[in-house]
């Protein structure tokens, strides 16, 4: 009997592996209050990363999403300013027996957008994948996390219902332009 409750349980957290390799979880909140229809180009701030390779893949695919919305990069003076950045997590597995040795590294991108004239923050999208030693794997991922960040953006007024005040979930104090404990 032991043997089939062990069996079951290896089965079962072989499924749970398997999912969470696979899987990128998306998350994207925003002012409620705010009229994204008035907002039209944007500024880069700020990117932070853990390998400043990513620095610019991460400019480049924001870049791309924000295009294709029909908002427009500016140097400075835009009407948001973005600030990304992208922080990592390891971890050791646990197996049905106890820990292993396998470990692993998820990734989280974390993009706001912000008010260049009132410095409120109007929307945050942060994607979570699992990073791969395949380099153009996570190039991918990074891509595609990004594009399902601003799949639906920017929020209408029609899919406006509860919510809060965006500073809620704000968790850096931020100065008149930049976060300040982002290091």
């Amino acid at each position: 009997m032991r043997s089939k409750s062990a069996s079951f349980v290896l089965v079962a957290t072989s499924f749970l592996y398997a999912s969470a390799l696979s899987a990128q979880h998306v998350k994207t909140h925003y002012d409620h209050r705010a009229n994204f229809a008035q907002y039209k180009s944007y500024s880069w701030e700020q990117v932070k990363a853990k390998d400043p390779l990513d620095v610019d893949r991460i400019k480049s695919a924001v870049n791309a999403a924000l295009t294709a919305k029909g908002w427009t990069r500016v140097e400075s003076g835009g009407d948001i300013w973005i600030v990304a950045i992208e922080e990592g997590c390891r971890w050791s597995g646990f197996g049905a027996f106890g820990p292993t040795t396998d470990t692993y590294e998820d990734r989280t991108l974390t993009v706001d957008l912000v008010d260049t004239k009132t410095k409120r923050l109007l929307w945050r999208g942060s994607s979570t994948d699992r990073l791969s030693i395949n380099s153009d794997k996570n190039i991918k991922n990074l891509d595609k996390g990004v594009e399902k960040l601003f799949k639906k953006f920017p929020p209408s007024s029609s899919s406006l219902s509860f919510g809060s005040s965006a500073t809620d979930f704000w968790p850096f104090p931020c100065s008149n332009r930049t976060c300040e404990s982002l290091g």
